[in-house]
């Protein structure tokens, strides 16, 4: 007899279609207006113009919440962490890839976080490694070689493609390595209203550090495309993606929430097609289709063999 199915293995409900749509589409759309960012405006300076209104956002939101602000050095220091890792220094490598990567080719790397994150659970926590990680890694590797090689073979992707890739492969194992430090967090069971606001407080302070030494002068472009795509990262991707994905979490789990991720570069890739007049060719359309075939082959469930002992 079959074991009854929990309500994270029911069908999707037409809720859970809303919020699974709309997160896909709120982190599919959030490159471009990444790439639109930059300007005038260094990188570290729109990092902290950012993560200046989600802190303050998200601690006023503790603070009308009754929520928990204390926390020991022991806390501090994670929280730290998971600030570089989320929430400054990936954001900052993909910032700075973009100035050679158009946004919807950002996305395409950033998806390979799903195989990057359990590579390194296999590297520092001593989880087991499935075969289907390793394919997964195969898979994305040939398909990076695949949409960059070319450019970097003849010359002209080593200070452009090739550097861009290595911004965003660095960014993407921060993220990986952040998305780590997140579950420990999360077996420590932080509030995570409390857990966010103080994350986003220590990105900005990395971040702001990174722009006083750099020297980089606090401005802002008073204009709609720069305002535009500031608005919408904080409010549309920091805030309300963020708490879109949690709940949707919540109601179908990580495992099924996270087929997102394979879906997010496919709406990057229409924008920037149709407004950074994004180049497709037949060995980049390939290696896209690697990359997300070995994110997929990653992310699904394995096969449970059913129970024939009783």
């Amino acid at each position: 007899m079959p074991a009854p199915r929990s309500s994270l293995d029911a069908a999707f409900s037409p809720t859970d279609v809303l919020l699974f749509a709309a997160t896909v589409l709120i982190f599919g759309s959030g490159w471009l207006p990444l790439k639109l960012q930059l300007g005038l405006v260094t990188p570290e300076v729109s990092g902290v113009w950012r993560f200046l209104v989600a802190a303050l956002v998200m601690f006023a939101m503790v603070l009308v919440s009754g929520g928990r602000l204390a926390f020991t050095l022991r806390d501090h220091l994670l929280f730290a962490a998971m600030g570089a890792t989320l929430f400054s220094l990936n954001f900052l490598s993909f910032y700075y890839a973009g100035y050679h990567l158009p946004s919807g080719l950002l996305s395409v790397v950033f998806a390979l976080s799903a195989v990057i994150t359990p590579l390194l659970s296999a590297a520092f926590l001593g989880l087991r490694l499935r075969g289907r990680v390793v394919a997964g890694a195969a898979a994305g590797v040939a398909g990076l070689a695949l949409v960059f090689g070319p450019s970097v073979a003849d010359g002209t992707g080593v200070n452009g493609m090739g550097e861009g890739l290595a911004l965003a492969l660095a960014g993407t194992v921060c993220f990986s390595l952040g998305s780590l430090l997140s579950g420990v967090a999360g077996r420590r069971g932080y509030p995570l209203a409390s857990l966010t606001a103080w994350g986003f407080f220590y990105g900005l302070v990395i971040l702001l550090a990174v722009a006083l030494v750099r020297g980089s002068p606090f401005i802002v472009e008073w204009n709609t495309r720069y305002l535009g795509s500031l608005v919408y990262l904080v409010l549309a991707q920091t805030l309300t993606g963020f708490a879109i994905y949690l709940l949707l979490i919540r109601r179908i789990g990580a495992n099924r929430a996270g087929y997102g991720a394979v879906l997010f570069p496919l709406v990057a890739l229409a924008l920037s097609t149709w407004y950074e007049a994004f180049h497709w060719t037949l060995t980049a359309a390939a290696g896209i289709a690697l990359v997300l075939a070995g994110t997929l082959l990653v992310l699904m469930p394995e096969r449970t063999r059913p129970d024939v002992s009783r």
